[in-house]
């Protein structure tokens, strides 16, 4: 398979999540943490789940990621059901996991053992392209420790969308980063999904986060977790998450949760 052909966009596929429940065994026994859980995601949409901790969205991303089973209901990858994880749902996580033992490179290079079907030189073609994709190019030979945490969490991307997947799951990315570089990554991923159009499933607790990213915006609330509203979000991209019309979706997204969770309104605003 030629490289140009590996890096054409796969038209993403459609995820359904059908009723999906799911607990876990607590010191105190057994504690719901997803109830009857029912969502489709359409093809290259970016969806943004929020909730404050404890409400189940991270573990709905593991049960579509397939590494967690569901208790009832399923998930299906356009139309068959997820078993186990897969290349076609990449994960990127808050913390960047790279491994230290490797070059910027060589981390981007690793996730492309999952394409057997590309020699050695192919996939570092590949891995060239998306290193760029992220802005990193000229960091490809930089030891991981080098790093800032903004660059190091581009690396975690560029790795993630290496294998070409059709779903992009990312669980609160950004959290653990400084306000300026958040801004900043906010502006590269929203080029990167314009440019790729990956369906793109992203949990965090920010609501402005959420409103700055998302085509629509998915409220949770806990004990157990349910699916409480969806907004969806007409404003034009680039957004920039401190323009006044975002932050008007953010204020009706915001009391909207409040409601629901019975919290002040600034510890899931931020």
């Amino acid at each position: 398979m030629a490289v140009e052909q590996e890096l054409i966009n796969v038209a993403p596929e459609k995820l359904t999540v059908d009723n999906v429940s799911k607990s876990f065994r607590g010191r105190q026994g057994m504690v719901q943490a997803l109830a009857n859980v029912s969502l489709q995601v359409r093809e290259g949409e970016f969806v943004c789940l929020v909730g404050r901790s404890g409400c189940g969205k991270s573990t709905l991303l593991n049960i579509i990621a397939g590494l967690e089973a569901p208790d009832g209901g399923q998930v299906l990858a356009d139309g068959k059901p997820v078993t186990g994880p897969g290349r076609d749902r990449m994960v990127m996580f808050q913390e960047s996991a790279l491994f230290p033992w490797l070059d910027v490179m060589g981390n981007v290079m690793f996730a492309l053992k999952l394409k057997p079907n590309l020699n050695n030189q192919e996939r570092r073609e590949v891995a060239r392209y998306y290193l760029k994709l992220v802005g990193l190019e000229k960091f490809a030979h930089a030891n991981i420790h080098e790093l800032s945490g903004g660059m190091k969490q581009r690396v975690a991307l560029a790795r993630a969308l290496a294998p070409n997947p059709r779903v992009l799951l990312m669980d609160e990315p950004f959290a653990a980063l400084d306000a300026l570089t958040r801004e900043q990554l906010y502006g590269d991923l929203q080029r990167i999904w314009q440019e790729r159009r990956k369906t793109i499933i992203f949990v965090t607790h920010n609501v402005r986060e959420a409103v700055c990213l998302g085509d629509r915006v998915v409220l949770f609330s806990p004990s157990p977790g349910r699916i409480r509203e969806q907004f969806d979000i007409p404003l034009p991209r680039p957004r920039d998450i401190n323009s006044i019309a975002l932050a008007g979706h953010s204020t009706q997204i915001t009391q909207a949760l409040k409601q629901y969770l019975g919290t002040p309104a600034a510890e899931v605003a931020e």
